[in-house]
């Protein structure tokens, strides 16, 4: 039995994504910071691991825990929209712990596993701005490029042993909590700095339009994730949903 473990699964992608492996026939490894046992179905094929992905001890626990791996997908990640003047440094590197060592550290965890026994796939979920740039955006779409060409370079590097890395770029998803959380920081910082409130209004005001028109679903990152670990032959970009495949094309 294929086995997939999963960072950030306590809401959104990630708990979908564990849920449809699950139904799938995957033994799957759910991992999150403080683990609920009502966040996905029981099944005696779930574990549900603690995880930190900015503490490299979390990590070599929950890798060690779970044994050996077929699929990794780095999920986990933290949101933020606000001008890189308003933003405090403290958050800038919270976000480049999570969204991008967090990644990296996750990678470096597994490889060995993986190039050991010649097989694996390793599923970076990044995010669609960095598709094309947007004003509020420059410390989270920084963290997520840094992503997409770590990811590109570790396709090649990998290869030779067998394993296949991918990435998976969601448009926007008003549907889930990564926009509220991402709000909630915002406001714990202070909120949008006055000079930059008129675009900010702006730049809000068009993504409540959006919001109404052609997202992101769930559903499309969940089935994204599903073809960069069961196709080989899949692109090494996968942008997943409409409004991301749009920016894409």
């Amino acid at each position: 039995m294929n086995t997939v473990m999963i960072t950030g699964c306590s809401s959104g992608f990630g708990r979908a994504t564990a849920a449809h492996f699950l139904d799938q026939g995957w033994s799957v490894v759910a991992t999150m910071r403080t683990p609920r046992e009502n966040v996905l179905p029981a099944s005696d094929r779930l574990r549900l691991l603690p995880l930190d992905v900015t503490e490299q001890d979390s990590i070599a626990d929950a890798v060690a825990a779970a044994g050996a791996i077929d699929a990794l997908v780095n999920n986990a990640g933290i949101g933020w929209m606000g001008p890189l003047e308003g933003t405090p440094e403290e958050t800038i590197r919270d976000i480049f712990e999570t969204n991008t060592f967090g990644t990296m550290e996750m990678v470096r965890a597994v490889v060995p596993q993986m190039r050991e026994r010649g097989a694996g796939t390793i599923v970076n979920v990044s995010s669609s701005t960095t598709l094309k740039p947007l004003p509020l955006l420059p410390v989270y779409t920084a963290s997520k490029a840094a992503v997409n060409a770590f990811t590109e370079c570790l396709a090649l590097e990998l290869k030779p042993f067998g394993i296949r890395t991918r990435l998976v770029l969601p448009g926007q998803a008003p549907g889930t909590s990564f926009g509220t959380n991402a709000q909630s920081r915002m406001a714990e910082a202070g909120g949008i700095a006055e000079p930059y409130r008129p675009l900010a209004a702006r730049i809000f005001a068009a993504h409540a339009e959006a919001a109404t028109s052609e997202v992101t679903e769930p559903g499309d990152v969940v089935a994204a994730i599903w073809r960069a670990v069961t196709e080989p032959d899949c692109p090494l970009r996968l942008p997943a949903g409409a409004d991301a495949v749009a920016l894409a094309g």
